[in-house]
């Protein structure tokens, strides 16, 4: 998962999950533009397994958090020289020739290394298939990314919100999922044919919230909300501190 290498960054003339658009409108008697990306509503499951009481989430490289890291990166100023045991002053050189073109290419900083680019994330997926419901689609995501197969019917849903409004706007809807180990019928990991490559990470319920606001951990607010909602909703019942 974190050999990332030949990057290269290319404009996006079509793609078959963001469309780019602008819109001019009027607000109050003010003319104003907007620019805004149509994309795919989605669905998230908070997945909690029963017979080891814990959270189960996924753990995947997000090209878009490794870009915005390098951009955040670059705009940094340049590390001072450290001053050798001569008293001489050295630069800072790229680890490898690779990573040299890779800088030089960009005409600024090296590529971070992949980790900038990994998060933790709950089990989710695409509305692409119009011919299911929300509960269908996301039964099929806990299946392929975490291997465990549950009836739509055992989904509860915890609510719905839109994500990214200031670019997107696209609505994700939420959902909570028991599993047991007898629910499991296979490792996950994703679709590899839709080029998913996934980790399935697990977080004891004691040390969720611990996790949630430890921010080294890379992670979406989703996994944040699910964990305060389960606290909130859902601990009583298995009379254990989720640590707040």
């Amino acid at each position: 998962m974190e050999e990332i290498n030949n990057i290269e960054v290319v404009p996006c003339t079509e793609s078959d999950y963001l469309k780019p658009f602008r819109v001019h409108y009027n607000q109050n008697g003010t003319k104003k533009s907007w620019d805004f990306m149509r994309t795919h509503d989605s669905v998230s499951v908070l997945i909690f397994n029963t017979s080891s009481h814990c959270f189960v989430l996924v753990k995947q490289f997000r090209p878009a958090v490794y870009m915005c890291e390098w951009e955040r990166n670059k705009t940094q100023p340049p590390q001072s020289a450290e001053k050798t045991e001569e008293g001489t002053a050295e630069a800072a050189v790229p680890e490898s020739q690779e990573d040299q073109s890779a800088s030089e290419k960009e005409g600024s900083s090296a590529w971070p290394a992949a980790t900038a680019g990994i998060t933790y994330e709950l089990c989710a997926g695409l509305v692409d298939k119009p011919n299911c419901s929300l509960e269908e689609i996301a039964r099929q995501e806990v299946l392929e990314e975490c291997g465990y197969d549950v009836p739509a019917s055992k989904l509860k849903r915890i609510t719905s919100y839109r994500s990214g409004v200031g670019v997107t706007g696209a609505k994700q809807t939420m959902f909570y999922a028991e599993v047991s180990d007898d629910n499991c019928v296979s490792a996950g990991g994703g679709e590899p044919l839709e080029g998913e490559l996934i980790e399935v990470v697990k977080v004891p319920l004691h040390e969720a919230m611990t996790f949630a606001y430890d921010e080294r951990i890379p992670k979406t607010m989703g996994v944040i909300f699910s964990f305060i909602w389960f606290h909130n909703n859902m601990s009583p019942k298995y009379k254990i501190s989720t640590n707040v």
